[in-house]
């Protein structure tokens, strides 16, 4: 960089130069000496002018930057006193350097302490602003509080100010929060109550303040000690509603609850109103489903309970006879004996005589009650009953079985039959063990109520003694028959032996056809069930010409199965 004295002398070798230049210019035209001197004087003079003004200019420049320097330190001191801070910065006056360098110095302390300024109201105005505009709320001021509202102290920007300003404010946040938490919980409550008494939520909300039902979707802004106050006695006055209404509806599921009791009414009626009868024993607490206690659901349970009352009386009678029905099916079901025509008569004197239907039908209900325990306790005699039954009927169906001389003939079934056959005769040995507990289990039903076990309008063990004394008699009858038919077979042998050249002399062809069987179902002829046996008494014997009759090889066969039996 160029030093004064460096730009001095360059200065003055460009006045030296220009001047000789001059000096030519004038010697080629001529000008006199005097001339030239007047031309210099004047050129002299407007150097001197230009310098004056230039140093007044620079004088009052330098008047300028100490103004600049004392109005930068006043402010200064100004914002450090609002602001409250402490800035280590030493008087202009004692501090070294040019006027510049001193500027240079404060001018940053200056912008730095102004920009804190600035930031410190802007954290005013927005505290400021949200106070304002939170006790706008509280107070139920609809006025919407913007920054240009607040004016800000700016000779107060200290921080203590700045943290008693943040602790007001979260005081009132807080109590905002409360209050907000506090509607919030009452519009839900008044939501939840209008849901189960299907009312207009929007409608009750808006006739307690207009503005709360356009913030149904958001967060409503109604804070008010009064929009506290109405929505608290709406509540309570939506919870006493409901009070009333659960007891009415109580009472009516109640109501109906007794009357189908009385009157039977099928499951499918009972359905149609079980959104009542469900809340019968419910708590106020409970009631959270919508519509549960709506007012046209108390209407209808009030038109079916008058209904059903009216009804009563022609339903009770229908009902007594329904259980008149009921008790003689059950002792039908369990072979008991009943006077169904007397017990009519009885009934329906009782009803004539105006006596309580609603007890009658109690007692039948009670009589109901014991037949059942009745028919449990005969339940387990009568089902050996029906094996013992079942067990005779086969038996029977056996004897006759046997007696049939062509069941082993081929033919449709008879492979069922011999199954059914084998079965029988199993079940049939087992016919003495089915009696004997039988008649223990009558024996100790008998003992245990005192009274006879009858059996269609007869003792049931009488019955039993005369099956028992009926079946050795029929077995006696088989013995004895089978005996004669030993007989009959011994001495047709016996003719054999004496006649039974002749019997030889007869056609094997013919000893397969039986009198009495058509000769078109050979196949089926008893000829067809003993021509094997036939074949081997044959063979056994050693004695090719001599023939036995088939009649003495069936009987024989049948009395072995009639003494296996």
């Amino acid at each position: 960089m160029s030093s004064p004295l460096s730009l001095s002398k360059s200065a003055t070798t460009t006045c030296a130069s220009l001047l000789t230049q001059l000096q030519e210019i004038w010697d080629e035209i001529g000008e006199s000496d005097s001339e030239r001197d007047k031309k210099l004087l004047h050129i002299e003079q407007e150097c001197l002018d230009i310098y004056r003004r230039n140093v007044d200019k620079e004088r009052k420049y330098k008047a300028e930057l100490h103004l600049s320097l004392a109005e930068a330190e006043a402010e200064i001191s100004k914002l450090v006193s609002a602001l409250g801070e402490q800035v280590s910065l030493p008087l202009s006056g004692k501090m070294k350097g040019t006027l510049k360098q001193k500027l240079a110095v404060i001018d940053p302390v200056l912008k730095d302490i102004q920009t804190k300024k600035h930031e410190r109201i802007q954290e005013f105005l927005n505290i400021e602003t949200q106070i304002a505009a939170i006790c706008a709320e509280i107070a139920g001021n609809d006025r919407v509080i913007s920054p240009t509202d607040v004016q800000v102290n700016e000779q107060d920007l200290t921080a203590k100010r700045l943290a008693e300003l943040k602790s007001h404010l979260q005081e009132l946040q807080s109590e905002k929060n409360l209050r907000l938490q506090r509607v919030n919980s009452y519009m839900s409550a008044i939501h939840e109550l209008t849901v189960v008494m299907s009312l207009d939520f929007k409608k009750i909300i808006a006739n307690i303040n207009p503005s709360l039902a356009n913030h149904l979707n958001g967060q409503s802004k109604r804070i008010s000690n009064e929009t506290l106050a109405n929505l608290t006695s709406e509540v309570n006055s939506l919870k006493q509603l409901k009070k009333q209404r659960l007891e009415r509806i109580q009472d009516l599921g109640s109501s109906l609850i007794e009357l189908w009791n009385l009157m039977d009414m099928p499951m499918e009626e009972q359905l149609r109103f079980n959104h009542i009868t469900s809340l019968v024993s419910s708590c106020i607490d409970e009631i959270t489903r919508q519509g549960s206690l709506d007012i046209h659901i108390i209407e209808q349970a009030e038109v079916e309970v008058e209904r059903l009352s009216a009804l009563k009386t022609s339903k009770l009678r229908e009902l007594i006879f329904k259980r008149q029905n009921e008790l003689e099916e059950i002792y039908r079901s369990v072979h008991m004996d009943v006077d169904s025509e007397t017990a009519r008569q009885i009934l329906i004197q009782l009803m004539e005589s105006g006596s309580d239907l609603s007890g009658l039908l109690s007692s039948m209900d009670d009589q109901v009650v014991k037949a059942k325990e009745e028919a449990a306790s005969r339940k387990d005699v009568l089902d050996k009953v029906e094996k013992w039954k079942h067990a005779s009927q086969e038996e029977s169906w056996l004897d006759e079985y046997e007696k049939d001389e062509n069941r082993y003939s081929a033919g449709k079934g008879v492979h069922i039959n011999l199954k059914r056959a084998e079965k029988a005769r199993i079940l049939v040995s087992k016919i003495p063990s089915l009696v004997e507990n039988l008649t223990a289990k009558i024996k100790a039903w008998e003992k245990e109520r005192g009274i006879p076990f009858l059996y269609h309008k007869a003792p049931l063990l009488h019955t039993l003694e005369e099956y028992i004394i009926s079946r050795l008699e029929k077995q006696e009858e088989k013995r004895r028959s089978r005996e004669q038919k030993r007989l009959q077979d011994q001495f047709a042998a016996e003719q054999e032996n004496i006649y039974g050249s002749k019997s030889a002399k007869k056609p094997l062809g013919n000893a397969n056809t039986v009198p009495g069987t058509p000769n078109s179902r050979r196949t089926s002829t008893a000829s067809g069930r003993y021509g094997a046996s036939i074949g081997k008494e044959k063979r056994g014997s050693g004695h090719v010409g001599a023939v036995i009759p088939v009649n003495y090889v069936a009987l024989a066969k049948e009395d072995q199965k009639s003494g296996g039996l």
